[in-house]
């Protein structure tokens, strides 16, 4: 009898460890489980294309293993992890969807433009953007946080967001779908985020505005608000023993694979959400949000 790819998830949490930002899936301990042997599709997405910003690894690359199993061809962006993004190019392809892999920074307009251009041009269209990249680090003090820092969390978190927006709903046809990660930090924030929780704040709300404004294009837009989940961000951005502790505080008590927040994105990404848009999806081991 075979295993349920879900039980090896209830394991003793990860030891502490640490990376320069902005961290590789490749270099983790436990690497993160990302879908490739348990997520199957089921034709969900046929004929789509989708891009996906901080494809690369974490939730990003589940996200894209996951749509290319639906049947959808994606287009991931990320800013230099190279191997990271090879590996979930590999994956895509191996599910026999094209992957287009696009390095840069976000925080720059001139990119944004760039990348839904290159889409355009590979794909004809977006019928699916997920707003995924973000930057976050760790401070105990509100004096540690530089305005270099402050303005490098907003532009990749929220600039990013609207510039990619912006640039992807000409191009979306009716059906289309825009997909932002929020967090359990927009309704739960941690003071020592607090720049990163704040924008994450502003996702939910911005998502919000933007369903009203494309329900009459016929385009959905909404949000998923993970919890504690295992990526590079964690090990590159926290203390080391927070590290090792990361995802003990939620009713599940540990911290949460990426393969289990991509059946979410995929759900906002096809006809069985409709009749959804301006929602956040939590998934977040247990740690409501209310």
């Amino acid at each position: 009898m075979s295993q349920d790819p879900r039980e090896k998830h209830e394991k003793p949490p990860q030891p502490s460890q640490r990376q320069e930002p902005p961290g590789l899936e490749a270099e983790m301990d436990p690497r993160p489980d990302y879908g490739e042997k348990s997520y199957r599709g089921s034709g969900k997405l046929e004929g789509k294309s989708a891009v996906i910003t901080g494809g690369d690894s974490g939730i990003g690359r589940a996200v894209a293993l996951a749509f290319a199993r639906e049947g959808a061809d994606v287009l991931i962006s990320y800013l230099s992890e190279e191997s990271d993004a090879r590996e979930t190019a590999r994956v895509v392809e191996a599910s026999g969807r094209k992957c287009v892999t696009v390095a840069g920074d976000i925080s720059e307009e001139a990119h944004c433009k760039s990348i839904i251009d290159r889409a355009v041009k590979e794909f004809g269209k977006v019928d699916i953007l997920v707003n995924n990249a973000a930057f976050q680090m760790s401070r105990d003090d509100i004096s540690e946080i530089s305005t270099e820092e402050f303005d490098r969390t907003i532009k990749t978190n929220l600039y990013a967001m609207f510039w990619l927006t912006k640039e992807a709903v000409p191009h979306m046809p009716r059906g289309g779908a825009v997909i932002n990660t929020s967090s359990i930090q927009a309704d739960n924030p941690s003071p020592e985020l607090l720049p990163y929780a704040m924008t994450k704040a502003a996702i939910q709300n911005f998502t919000g505005g933007l369903a009203q404004m494309l329900g009459k294009e016929g385009i959905r837009a909404n949000c998923v608000a993970p919890g504690p989940i295992w990526t590079p961000l964690i090990p590159a951005t926290m203390p080391e023993e927070k590290v090792k502790s990361f995802g003990k505080n939620v009713a599940l008590g540990r911290a949460g694979q990426p393969a289990e927040l991509a059946p979410a994105f995929v759900l906002l990404a096809s006809s069985d959400a409709s009749y959804m848009s301006g929602a956040t999806v939590a998934v977040t081991g247990g740690k409501p949000l209310i």
